[in-house]
């Protein structure tokens, strides 16, 4: 299945059994025929124009619809009514939430994983990790969620620290990591990357029994997909921050590719385009599965980690968090 990715603005309709986008361009109208049996997701990074006729065909082709605002951050989502349901799994995912052991010991496997990760980046460009390793240690240690996100937000400080050795570029240099809004360069690739994952995250959910508004480790509140965070941050540094490496050191993405008028802290949309390939192409990439004994996608890893996290929740086994072993 196809994720198709739309950056120009333009209208998004359905004609009879085919979906159309429609563009300007050089003062003409033109239309692009999307093939929907071949489309799992789409990706809006332009301002578009939908109607309730377009969005019924979406839902009817189950197609998942993230858009993104100006700056190309992740806005929301829309859903197709969801066929794949369980009640007895909702049920058990917010036993789990509710019970602070149980859901401890959740929370606590997506910090682990996300630690791993980083310090195989870390270790992957010969910086020394003891420091992340011996606070990796204090983890398994924490008797609540506040304390487990300190130890959290300290590994990711000296992680976000040591990117001035990774980096090669000066124009890419990270003082410090800044979010809302990002301040620089290096902190709109982080940023706009770890949108990319939340949305391909709850993609991944939305295609399993999961209720993506149900998490651990992040705190349940209104108008997000918690879920979707809380397996995002296995990902991040599995994904996107290999893929931010990648595009400074090989000099594929360069201060052009960012919007002087805005202190170069937002992707242009050549950036942006540079950055969904090297997406995708990550995302498309496959690896020798152990267990499984066979190629699957780093995509597909996303998708496993769903089934192992309903598993655990239905008693069947014990979660165990992604730790790449290639």
């Amino acid at each position: 299945m196809e994720r198709i990715y739309i950056f120009k603005s333009g209208r998004l309709k359905r004609k009879e059994n085919t979906l159309i986008f429609e563009y300007l361009e050089d003062e003409v109208i033109k239309k692009k025929f999307l093939p929907v049996e071949n489309i799992s997701e789409i990706y809006l990074f332009g301002e578009i124009d939908l109607n309730t006729k377009a969005l019924n065909f979406l839902s009817q082709k189950g197609i998942v619809v993230h858009y993104f605002n100006y700056y190309g951050f992740y806005s929301g989502s829309i859903l197709p009514r969801k066929k794949n349901v369980s009640g007895y799994l909702v049920v058990n995912q917010a036993k789990h939430y509710l019970d602070p052991d149980r859901r401890l010991i959740l929370a606590i496997s997506f910090v682990d994983g996300a630690a791993f990760h980083i310090g195989r980046n870390l270790r992957k460009r010969g910086i020394n990790t003891d420091y992340v390793e011996e606070l990796s240690k204090t983890i398994y240690e924490q008797k609540n969620i506040p304390s487990l996100m300190s130890i959290e937000g300290k590994i990711r400080e000296f992680y976000y620290s040591k990117f001035a050795d990774i980096s090669q570029d000066e124009f890419f240099r990270l003082e410090k990591r800044e979010k809302r809004p990002p301040t620089n360069a290096i902190n709109a690739l982080i940023s706009y990357g770890n949108s990319l994952m939340y949305s391909t995250v709850l993609s991944e959910i939305y295609k399993t029994q999961l209720d993506p508004t149900i998490s651990y480790l992040h705190e349940p509140s209104t108008s997000r997909f918690s879920l979707s965070l809380d397996i995002s941050e296995i990902f991040k540094p599995l994904v996107v921050d290999p893929i931010i490496f990648s595009l400074i050191n090989k000099k594929i993405i360069g201060k052009d590719d960012f919007d002087r008028d805005l202190n170069y802290a937002y992707l242009s949309e050549t950036g942006r385009k540079k950055f969904v390939k090297a997406f995708n192409d990550r995302l498309n990439s496959t690896i020798k599965h152990r267990k499984l004994r066979r190629k699957v996608s780093y995509r597909y890893l996303i998708r496993l980690e769903c089934y192992k996290l309903i598993k655990h929740l239905i008693g069947d086994e014990l979660y165990i968090p992604l730790k790449a072993w290639w």
